[in-house]
């Protein structure tokens, strides 16, 4: 939608995206009805669209027109039009498929939707504004519930899947023999990197109740005999030994300060010719260009009392002040980047 004509500047551009949540809260109402994984089966007529979804008869055919509108769902041309997936939505949006991304969407729609409404509180007082504002700890209590951290980890590894995957195919892992993933939740990462270079063996580091979550995703890919799990803090508990180690998703959770104790525990322990890598949806050094990056600056406002995101040349200094020697910053998939410290 352009904001500039012949005449000159117009209001489109504007006002898309003021409503944009309009579009969003739609994908995420469908994820939540089960939309793609009931079409997942074949083509439906509408009515019988509505009638499988539960779905009052008033607005039924514009939810599914605006899919269609959105690039979510097709329709044909036929008297009785019938909806389907798109390719898109069919590869990643079926539950169950091992490319499901609707996990994270899930997490969005639940929990994410509601406190980005209080955005303009959060950016008057600086706190956080999820579950929190109420004396709760959510991730406590996400760690004492087995299912819903099932899911939750999921989740993050819909997010994590293109940047682990990138990491596993450029980073040069044939001069390594070890590696250790800190936060590894569910290990996308380590298998990821495990399937790719046999030579490898390598630790996923995280709290205990992500252990057997993190077995069971490993076992899975037939990865159990170079993969293994340490329960642990990596703040205060000793790192398992490797000569790689990897912060993904780490860092933009934490402070300033705690972002730099953390990159000196793993430069004291790795060995002379090791590397730290450190990927996020890190923001361009500009701070114009990767709009995913400050957004999701601001959801670390929403969700964590000091955590931000921050640019390559910010993680090159922090990796400097810590004893990295030569540190570089390549992009990953998407919005993702890889910043590398070599010792």
């Amino acid at each position: 939608m352009g904001g500039t004509t012949s005449a000159g500047p117009t209001p489109e551009r504007i006002l898309g995206l003021g409503s944009a949540f309009w579009g969003s809260k739609t994908l995420l109402s469908a994820v939540e009805l089960g939309v793609f994984g009931v079409l997942a089966a074949g083509p439906l007529p509408a009515e019988e669209l509505r009638d499988r979804l539960g779905l009052h008869p008033r607005s039924a055919r514009d939810f599914f027109d605006a899919l269609v509108a959105l690039e979510m769902l097709d329709r044909d041309a036929a008297a009785e039009p019938r909806y389907r997936n798109t390719a898109e939505t069919d590869l990643f949006l079926v539950p169950g498929k091992p490319t499901y991304v609707g996990g994270l969407l899930e997490m969005l729609n639940a929990r994410l939707y509601g406190f980005w409404g209080s955005l303009t509180e959060g950016l008057r007082t600086g706190r956080p504004q999820n579950e929190a504002k109420n004396g709760e700890d959510f991730f406590s209590a996400l760690y004492a519930d087995p299912d819903r951290l099932a899911g939750f980890l999921a989740a993050m590894s819909a997010l994590s899947a293109g940047a682990a995957a990138a990491i596993a195919d450029t980073f040069p892992w044939e001069r390594h023999q070890s590696f250790c993933d800190l936060g590894t939740a569910q290990g996308m990462l380590p298998v990821q990197v495990a399937l790719r270079h046999p030579h490898l063996r390598g630790t996923g580091v995280d709290l205990p109740p992500a252990g057997p979550i993190f077995e069971k995703f490993v076992a899975g890919h037939g990865l159990s005999s170079r993969l293994t799990f340490t329960a642990g803090d990596f703040f205060t508990d000793p790192l398992p030994p490797a000569e790689v180690y990897v912060l993904g998703h780490i860092l933009h959770d934490w402070g300033q300060e705690a972002k730099k104790a953390l990159l000196r525990r793993t430069y004291d322990v790795l060995p002379d010719g090791g590397a730290v890598i450190v990927y996020d949806t890190v923001i361009d050094d500009e701070r114009r260009a990767n709009t995913f990056g400050l957004l999701m600056s601001l959801n670390m406002l929403i969700e964590t009392p000091d955590g931000a995101d921050y640019t390559g040349a910010d993680c090159q200094g922090w990796l400097a002040e810590a004893g990295f020697e030569e540190s570089y910053v390549r992009p990953l998939a998407g919005p993702e980047s890889m910043v590398v410290g070599l010792k």
